[in-house]
């Protein structure tokens, strides 16, 4: 359901959660390594991420990427969906028709629309603090 770039991005703050929660800044290689993400693509979803105020970056040798403390609390999945998918991803069709809606719908528009109920519902309550502490416990993992 998520386009490639939302995976990535919801993989990396994960990973950059997780290690934030280290005290630890890490470097977009380490981030692309992490997530088993293109480094070229890594970079331009850490943008994303970025300029939507969900990551903080830092230049210099003590640079890196991380999250506030404060803010690994407040970032729900569904900011990270939306800086980068938008709403899209919530109302849009399961087989891709761009007609379909409740008074003209596909065959699985009924369904799929709980689907989509439920995935903004879990998005909207899951943060991205409770994802990085599952990692951290070795409950979840980040590549295949």
């Amino acid at each position: 359901m998520f386009s490639k770039a939302c995976e990535y991005g919801i993989r990396a703050s994960i990973y950059i959660a997780q290690q934030s929660l280290l005290d630890r800044k890490v470097n977009l290689k380490e981030i692309s390594e992490a997530i088993e993400s293109p480094t070229a693509y890594t970079s331009k979803i850490l943008q994303k991420l970025s300029r939507n105020s969900l990551i903080n970056t830092d230049k210099g040798p003590t640079g890196g990427f991380s999250i506030d403390r404060v803010k690994l609390e407040k970032v729900k999945l569904s900011s990270i969906v939306f800086a980068i998918d938008g709403e899209n991803i919530y109302h849009s069709c399961g087989l891709g028709l761009k007609k379909c809606n409740e008074k003209m719908p596909c065959p699985v528009h009924n369904q799929f629309k709980l689907i989509r109920e439920e995935l903004k519902k879990m998005s909207d309550s899951t943060t991205i603090k409770s994802l990085a502490l599952d990692f951290e416990k070795g409950l979840t993992f980040l590549k295949r």
